[in-house]
């Protein structure tokens, strides 16, 4: 056995358990930090909310900086190809992508972290359960969304995300909202949806699974695209749903019907892209993103933590497609969101099998890079501002012991 594999072996347990410490103290000197600073700034939120909201955003990408650095340090690569998207870094973009493990969204903290501008106006939707861990309260304080899952909850949380949008993302000129419209891991929802499937005469897929359509259908009625008389999509778009649904499997009217995890049908209310009278409310593209792990096998978060799993790459690709490409109409858009998933289904195969993805990408695989000094300035930020944070509590706690003794005497 060679020497150097034999001390990766031998160092590969103490990295592990000295990275984990790590990660669990820059947690204790990150999140409370912004949830400080945050608390300290609220008088500014009185005056000028903008500003407050801006500063929020900053700290909130140098946040997400320190998850990027996670998998960063631990030799996890991420590769990106496809469509050019920097048209899109400072618009309204709904960004969609297959869902496969805990590790999905740091990854994609970490393409975007390399992005200017991204970051700090992003939108994440999540399940609620996500409210209970450490970075729940930095969620709502950011106003992400926490979407409930289960049909009973299904209604409630699409009208509660519409109200999200009217009230939060739109008043904070949020740009980038992300969207997992599997709705779960794929190891949890590949049963149910190849049962579907099979139920339905649908495709059965494998590296993805059946998409719900509740929450895009929600999105879409309040960010899409209409004209002035109310439509809600344009004969392109629905032409070109047309020419789309022709080189596909059309979805029967009764499975989409049937469908106990989806629903499409329940958002009836007109579109908001004309808030207050004004046009700057709407959704301008649509970013599909499909994630692929060496030998589809995924990450996952504790995979990120200790590093122990060998360095490897995760493929990111990108497809954009304009909102005026996207039909609104219920089963127009079920069809077309399918259709994407029915594509991934296809990518993902190929590239498990030749590890090769489309020779037509405008932009090559590319891996993202980090910035190293950037990282350390970051953390210095952070370390300094929990310092004077402490001392602060500390001259607090002083200075009411001592008014405690002056009143008692």
């Amino acid at each position: 056995m060679p020497f150097s594999s034999s001390l990766h072996k031998v160092i590969k347990y103490p990295r592990a358990a000295i990275r984990t410490i790590l990660v669990v103290v820059n947690n204790i000197y990150c999140v409370p930090t912004y949830l400080v600073w945050m608390f300290l700034l609220l008088p500014l939120k009185k005056i000028h909310r903008c500003y407050y909201y801006r500063i929020e955003g900053i700290l909130f990408h140098w946040l997400l900086a320190n998850v990027s650095m996670w998998s960063w340090s631990a030799g996890y690569e991420v590769v990106e190809m496809g469509d050019d998207i920097t048209m899109a870094f400072d618009r309204r973009t709904l960004v969609l992508a297959n869902h496969q493990s805990t590790s999905d969204v740091p990854l994609l903290m970490a393409a975007f972290n390399a992005k200017k501008g991204i970051l700090p106006n992003i939108m994440w939707i999540m399940d609620r359960l996500f409210k209970y861990t450490n970075f729940g309260a930095v969620s709502l304080v950011h106003q992400d969304f926490f979407i409930a899952s289960g049909k009973n909850n299904r209604d409630k949380s699409l009208q509660q995300l519409k109200s999200h949008i009217q009230k939060c993302y739109i008043p904070r000129k949020r740009k980038w909202m992300v969207l997992f419209p599997e709705g779960g891991f794929l190891r949890k929802r590949k049963e149910v949806s190849q049962r579907f499937a099979e139920k339905n005469n649908l495709p059965v897929l494998n590296n993805v699974t059946l998409p719900r359509v509740g929450a895009m259908k929600a999105i879409m009625d309040m960010l899409g695209a209409s004209d002035i008389t109310g439509g809600t999509a344009s004969g392109a778009a629905q032409d070109a749903a047309k020419q789309s649904e022709s080189n596909s499997t059309i979805i029967p009217s009764e499975a989409i019907d049937q469908d106990d995890d989806d629903d499409c049908d329940n958002c009836k209310e007109a579109s908001y892209a004309m808030l207050n009278g004004q046009s700057g409310g709407c959704l301008e593209y649509i970013l599909d993103i499909t994630i692929a792990y060496p030998q589809g096998v995924p990450l996952d978060l504790p995979n990120i933590v200790h590093g122990m799993r060998d360095s490897c790459q995760t493929f990111l690709f990108y497809k954009l497609y304009h909102s005026s490409e996207v039909p609104h109409e219920s089963e127009h858009l079920t069809q077309w969101l399918y259709n994407r998933f029915y594509e991934k289904e296809k990518l993902l195969e190929e590239f498990y099998r030749t590890a090769a993805w489309p020779a037509t990408c405008t932009i090559p695989p590319t891996v993202v890079h980090q910035d190293l000094l950037r990282f350390l300035l970051i953390h210095l930020f952070f370390i300094t501002s929990t310092y004077v944070h402490v001392q602060l509590m500390l001259m607090l706690v002083n200075y009411t012991n001592t008014m405690y003794v002056y009143l008692l005497s």
